[in-house]
């Protein structure tokens, strides 16, 4: 804090963590509240309070937490508000999805390599990738927690699901330090620390979007999509991984290619004159390319030895960049005006 404030303009300058049109109605009894906490009553003690005491630091966590929660506004919040914190929601939703997803095919994947159920062995070209040793059991076994992440959280347990997915992004962290440690990222150290903070560390922080005045998630819609986007997305994979098919994308050109189909699927909608409740999604799916493309950008380190890789990362890269502008006019729409509060989903 400057100094030659009192107590009372440090309370004003924390306040302005909070949107203008809460604290146009709020700041004169916050203020208040905060200032009546410390006051004795005695002149001379009053004084030297207001000259040389600070917030504490529990009031200033408490208006940054308030502020999230107003800046990713829930049910009752100003229109770009609520907007803002269900496009973060929904894009949290996807991400989990994704990761739900590929645990759910690792675990598909660990009982067709260990032939249960009278499963017949997987193919040569599959067989190298079956994990073995310790670590990567406690890996696997930990990614799997993203099922139940996406579950409690599409069932409103928010903090079961926070909890949850903070724990299992603590093996991709185990795996990056044993790694850098070893040497292995020495040619390519940025693709995989992009990969757990844009795709782990991010939709963990944004989960703070879930608090008490959040709408309910769209339960069937979301619970539907982790078996739709399995067989539409990891069943084909793994079909062209079992053939020995040369052409597979990475993970990031994978994203990239998802989010490129979705915005291309919603285009229409987000272009029609009478789009309705459209932006809320389009300004979800700018979220999203922000994220893959930014990982998309961060992975273009590990081919930097391979000019034809490099030019398929910028293409995938600038399919992405046309393919989402045709949802950003939307996007821009909805957060003027945003009245309705309709489920997530």
């Amino acid at each position: 804090m400057s100094a030659g404030l009192d107590l009372e303009q440090r309370y004003r300058r924390v306040l302005r963590l909070l949107p203008r049109y809460y604290r146009d109605r709020w700041e004169e009894d916050m203020v208040a509240a905060f200032l009546d906490t410390w006051m004795t009553g005695d002149p001379d003690e009053d004084s030297v309070t207001m000259e040389f005491d600070r917030p504490g630091w529990r009031e200033v966590v408490s208006v940054a937490a308030l502020a999230v929660r107003l800046y990713l506004g829930g049910v009752g919040a100003a229109g770009r508000y609520f907007a803002r914190g269900q496009a973060v929601r929904q894009a949290v939703l996807a991400l989990v999805l994704v990761h739900a997803m590929v645990s759910l095919n690792a675990l598909v994947f660990l009982t067709w390599s260990r032939r249960l159920f009278g499963l017949p062995a997987p193919p040569a070209s599959l067989a190298a990738t079956t994990p073995g040793g310790i670590w990567p059991s406690v890996w696997y076994t930990g990614y799997y927690a993203w099922l139940v992440v996406l579950v409690a959280l599409v069932l409103g347990y928010r903090r079961t699901a926070w909890v949850i997915a903070l724990l299992a992004i603590g093996p991709d962290l185990f795996w990056l330090l044993k790694g850098q440690i070893a040497g292995r990222f020495l040619t390519a150290p940025i693709g995989p620390w992009a990969f757990w903070v844009l795709l782990n560390v991010v939709p963990v922080l944004a989960m703070t979007a879930f608090h008490r005045n959040a709408p309910p998630a769209a339960r069937r819609p979301w619970l539907l999509a982790l078996p739709a986007s399995y067989v539409l997305v990891a069943v084909p994979e793994l079909v062209l991984q079992a053939s020995g098919n040369a052409w597979l994308p990475d993970p990031s050109g994978l994203f990239c290619l998802l989010v490129t189909l979705a915005c291309l699927v919603h285009a229409p909608r987000a272009l029609s004159p009478r789009s309705g409740g459209s932006g809320v999604w389009s300004l979800t799916l700018v979220l999203l390319a922000a994220v893959v493309g930014a990982y998309r950008i961060a992975s273009i380190s590990d081919y930097r030895h391979d000019p034809h890789l490099v030019a398929v990362s910028l293409s995938e890269l600038l399919i992405l960049a046309v393919a989402v502008a045709l949802v950003v006019p939307d996007a821009i729409r909805t957060q003027a005006a945003t009245s309705a509060h309709p489920l997530l989903g």
